[in-house]
């Protein structure tokens, strides 16, 4: 008899985890994330996901892919009924959030984010406030984790040999763009025996640098291709003179002789790799990514001490960091920023506890570790974030700071979504190749442009 009750008690307990174990299985969820640049990115993330399992108990099942994959993989899951509850890619706002968005296919996180909006700095949420065409209205579908913009890289050692100092180069359009490819790289080559580029100039199709490149090049010329609305103004001649300007600038440093004749069929990584391996002068790059490769050669305790203090001195002393030269008329640019969303999918299963976990990665204490992680690659949509010392604790980030501060705006993909499939096609890139390798005039590249934006956008 003494044993009755325990007994008796060992069966309701196992009655009750029978009846509890659905349950328990559903606090479960799925997580898709691009694969951080580097490790302390990634290391960052998982401790964020390791604290919300033990405060929640949900699971957390991670996925890390390159971030060519993520399209990919995400659009075959969408068709077949099984996407990830949550998802973040590099990508996905360039190339398809907005048109998800428009096909019904994300989730509305109005009730996480309008609570939150006064924690954001400006032209960060707004850009996830999408229209949907089944509900007929806006919403905000997607969470902004981070943000980048367009970046300067110079070799202040290769410039010395050359016979100047950063102070020498021209901060006005032209002579800032003559300077690199008739001054730099001709007394470089003279001086050190090899064959150098003065500009490291991204034009392949498969790479979106080339397009957010080109894009400041347009910004440079005061092209606007959407209003507010997200209308075309490509019909207005101002337009097609400045797509011309943007166009002959940018083509003209390859076809003078000033960029690897590689650069028309680089992707993301190829400008870094030309700027490490010494081949170009500079460089323009949508992140500080550049000099942060350095800065965590000199913090890897694998490599060797020399590899570290180059390193080392590298990020501290020789490369610079920079902004473009002022606009054709003399302005300032206004810089775009690129706002890094992720999302939650209308099919998702487990929305509830995707939510939760979102509402916990964008607190500050979560949030921030994650985006400095990534040694100053992104920048924070926060307004908190974007106070932190980490800013201000060297050149090159406080040059990052510099940047957004001053203020940026947003990408046409934001007021129009069909600029995602624009920007997919990469038609920025296909202009720049027609002129250089099938010797289209620029003008008639731009027509071409132009007819093209109309088809898709219109």
């Amino acid at each position: 008899m003494k044993f009755a009750r325990p007994f008796a008690f060992t069966v309701a307990a196992i009655g009750l985890l029978q009846a509890a174990a659905p349950a328990f299985a559903e606090e479960k969820i799925t997580v898709w994330f691009s694969k951080g640049f580097y490790r302390s990115e990634d290391d960052s993330l998982i401790a964020a996901i390791k604290k919300f399992e033990a405060k929640t108990g949900i699971k957390v099942e991670l996925s890390q892919y390159a971030i060519q994959d993520m399209i990919p993989k995400t659009v075959a899951a969408l068709d077949s009924g099984t996407p990830p509850d949550v998802a973040y890619a590099d990508t996905y706002d360039v190339q398809a959030s907005g048109k998800w968005a428009f096909e019904g296919k994300l989730e509305d996180l109005t009730d996480i984010l309008a609570p939150m909006k006064s924690a954001f700095a400006p032209n960060t949420v707004e850009t996830a406030f999408l229209y949907n065409d089944v509900t007929k209205k806006k919403a905000y579908y997607g969470f902004p984790l981070k943000q980048q913009s367009m970046h300067v890289q110079i070799w202040s050692d290769m410039l010395e040999q050359a016979g100047f100092k950063v102070s020498d180069i021209p901060t006005d359009w032209k002579g800032y763009w003559s300077f690199w490819c008739d001054k730099a790289q001709p007394a470089y080559r003279k001086a050190s025996g090899s064959r150098a580029y003065g500009v490291g100039q991204p034009m392949g199709v498969e790479s979106t640098d080339s397009f957010q490149s080109f894009y400041t090049f347009m910004d440079a010329y005061n092209v606007k291709l959407v209003d507010d609305d997200g209308k075309l103004l490509v019909d207005d001649p101002k337009v097609r003179e400045g797509l011309i300007g943007a166009l002959r600038d940018y083509t003209d440093t390859y076809i003078k002789g000033c960029s690897p004749p590689s650069s028309t069929t680089w992707k993301d990584p190829d400008n870094n790799v030309a700027f490490h391996n010494k081949t170009v002068l500079m460089t323009h790059n949508f992140t500080i990514s550049i000099a942060g490769k350095w800065y965590e050669d000199s913090q890897n305790q694998a490599l060797t001490p020399e590899q570290r203090a180059a390193g080392k001195k590298a990020y501290e002393e020789t490369i610079v960091t920079a902004a473009f030269p002022a606009k054709p008329d003399g302005t300032p640019i206004k810089y775009r920023s690129d706002v890094k969303t992720g999302m939650i999918f209308s099919a998702s299963k487990n929305k509830p506890q995707a939510k939760e976990f979102v509402k916990f990665l964008l607190q500050e204490e979560n949030l921030q570790p994650y985006v400095e992680g990534a040694l100053g690659r992104w920048f924070p949509v926060t307004i908190a974030g974007q106070a932190s010392p980490f800013w201000q604790a060297d050149r090159h980030r406080k040059a990052v700071y510099n940047q957004f501060t001053a203020g940026t705006s947003t990408f046409d993909f934001v007021k129009n979504y069909k600029f995602t499939i624009l920007n997919n096609e990469n038609v920025w890139a296909k202009a720049m190749n027609r002129v250089v390798s099938e010797k289209v005039p620029v003008d008639k590249a731009v027509d071409e442009l132009i007819a093209r934006i109309k088809q898709v956008a219109g």
